[in-house]
């Protein structure tokens, strides 16, 4: 199968690449970097000059494939609205170049991104699927993602911390079965599947705060609700979210694919990849 992947040089989207491509699958790889095209073709992927904006260049591109797998997504754009529009725009070229066809198109979902969701879904004629990704979304080379964040802000406030009692729980997944996963839902996602990208279903937040603060030397702390806003302040809105017990499961997701997480689990990966330098 010929893929488009969007956002395919990035953290999860490099290692879908490489899965695509060890399935056999040939890949055309969205990207607006010279840095960018010259890791796809070291991968053995095809270039795709272009961004999610520019809206010729991806009905250009969806037209020329058997599959789109979305994983762009314009964290720089100067709000989070504005980021969502763009998804909204990308998704409805992309789906409208495959209107009709049969073709695969799987995305991924985003907080407050239900329109994008529901463009896809509509779509007649189209093998649509959602993939809802956890939270922790981790593993090697992870240098943006929710957890190096973490780790950042127990270096910058001198303390690793959790709220409450720490008992609340968030769902991860190993970028590398996300990755699997992706491809799964590319190869023989039903039309309509909406799947849970979880390969743990909820991993305390006190048990990742004390393996920070073992590893930084750094004490580790309980604070209350309004603390932690201060605290974890430069997480912006996801600030609110870190006292939330969030568990999720991917058992429906699992028996429909054939799907298994295989790699890491969070805590161990944490220990393994994250303090390394």
């Amino acid at each position: 199968m010929r893929v488009f992947v969007t956002g395919a040089t990035g953290f999860v989207g490099s290692a879908v690449v490489s899965e695509l491509l060890a399935a056999g699958h040939q890949v055309v790889g969205l990207t607006r970097s010279d840095n960018g095209a010259r890791a796809l073709e070291e991968s053995g992927a095809e270039v795709h000059h272009g961004t999610l904006d520019d809206l010729g260049s991806l009905r250009t591109a969806a037209a020329a494939v058997d599959g789109i797998i979305h994983l762009a997504f314009g964290q720089n754009l100067p709000d989070f609205a504005a980021a969502l529009t763009t998804d909204l725009h990308a998704v409805e070229t992309m789906g409208k170049a495959l209107e009709g066809t049969g073709k695969p198109f799987v995305i991924t979902a985003h907080l407050n991104g239900e329109a994008s969701d529901n463009t896809v879904l509509s779509l007649a004629g189209v093998r649509a699927s959602i993939v809802t990704l956890s939270p922790f979304v981790h593993g090697k080379g992870d240098k943006r993602g929710f957890m190096p964040r973490l780790i950042s802000i127990a270096r910058e406030r001198g303390t690793s911390a959790y709220v409450g009692d720490g008992s609340n729980r968030w769902p991860a997944i190993h970028r590398l079965d996300a990755a699997r996963l992706f491809r799964l839902a590319l190869e023989s996602g039903p039309g309509g599947s909406q799947l849970q990208g979880v390969g743990e279903e909820g991993v305390p937040f006190r048990d990742i705060a004390s393996v920070i603060g073992r590893h930084l030397n750094l004490p580790v702390v309980s604070l209350s609700p309004k603390e932690a806003d201060a605290h974890f302040s430069s997480l912006s809105s996801l600030s609110a979210l870190v006292a939330l017990d969030l568990p999720r499961s991917s058992a429906q997701t699992q028996e429909l694919l054939g799907w298994r997480p295989l790699h890491l689990g969070l805590l161990a990966d944490l220990e393994e990849h994250y303090f390394n330098n």
